[in-house]
């Protein structure tokens, strides 16, 4: 009798358990944690992921994105890689936005490979941006063709960024086209300004991969060579795309960034920020917060 009374008793704790148990799974929403529900009650992914390539007008609107967006109660993903898998990813669905492409030239080929996969946001930069060699000012010289001929006091080389860039392969058809007798070197944007940095100091000549907007030419008294046989192309848009799929979810986010647009003073001093040691997450809060009537034109 007292050993079916002590089973009856771990019976009745048992069956209380598993009613916890299943009460607490009942208040638990299932699926992604960052999931919302829209007015009629369906769940919505507030995810977003942004992919971008370590250049510094990429950075500085990427992260400036990241915080507008996350102030509209989304979370984002930021992800940093060369532009070709990056391509692959935004075209896959692995990435969603793109806020860097450089198109008609830079990133043609790409453009072209994925296309029917992206939607086109449009231009955010409303001033002339460009690709080309860029040398000080004090290298006495004007064209890439007047380059052979003062081949030692360049060292031989070009110092560009990552390989998968499509100002590098522009420069390695300039190489060609002009016939130079000189490297391309690959190296990163970081590096490429590093040895920037040091040939300026010492008055020393050399010749980098440069696009514009970008903040070395506040920083430095810098122009572009010309390029009469226009291996570089003419100048550019920089273009937001995103993926195809993310755009039918999200059209919100879609209509938001369709109205975003920067002069070359607005991304020139949010840039500054990021060169000047601000992390560029906070540059971007910064800037914002300077700028709070411009932003929520776009976000209305």
């Amino acid at each position: 009798m007292k050993l079916l009374k002590t089973w009856r008793k771990a019976l009745m704790w048992a069956m209380v358990g598993m009613l916890t148990i299943g009460l607490i799974g009942c208040g638990t929403t299932s699926g992604n944690q960052n999931d919302q529900n829209d007015q009629n009650g369906q769940s919505v992914d507030k995810t977003v992921s942004i992919g971008y390539v370590n250049w510094a007008e990429a950075v500085a609107v990427s992260n400036l994105w990241k915080v507008i967006l996350e102030e509209q109660d989304y979370q984002v993903e930021m992800k940093s890689l060369d532009v070709a898998p990056l391509f692959v990813g935004l075209s896959g669905g692995d990435l969603d936005i793109f806020m860097d492409s450089w198109l008609p030239v830079t990133h043609q080929t790409y453009w072209e490979k994925y296309q029917d996969k992206l939607d086109d946001y449009g231009v955010w930069y409303t001033a002339e941006a460009k690709i080309g060699l860029v040398v000080p000012q004090y290298v006495d010289i004007d064209s890439i063709e007047e380059m052979n001929a003062h081949k030692d006091k360049f060292s031989g080389k070009i110092t560009g960024i990552d390989p998968g860039a499509g100002i590098m392969k522009a420069s390695e058809s300039a190489i060609k086209s002009y016939d130079l007798n000189f490297e391309l070197i690959q190296s990163s944007e970081a590096a490429m300004m590093a040895a920037l940095e040091k040939a300026y100091r010492n008055n020393e000549w050399i010749a980098v991969t440069g696009w514009s907007p970008h903040w070395k030419f506040a920083k430095y008294d810098l122009k572009y060579l010309e390029d009469p046989k226009g291996s570089f192309g003419e100048s550019e848009e920089l273009h937001t795309l995103a993926n195809k799929e993310f755009t039918q979810n999200h059209p919100e986010v879609k209509a938001m960034i369709e109205k975003f647009k920067l002069n070359d003073q607005q991304i020139g001093t949010l840039e500054g920020y990021i060169n000047d040691g601000m992390q560029p997450e906070k540059a971007a809060e910064k800037w914002i917060s300077e700028n709070r009537e411009l932003v929520d034109s776009w976000i209305k």
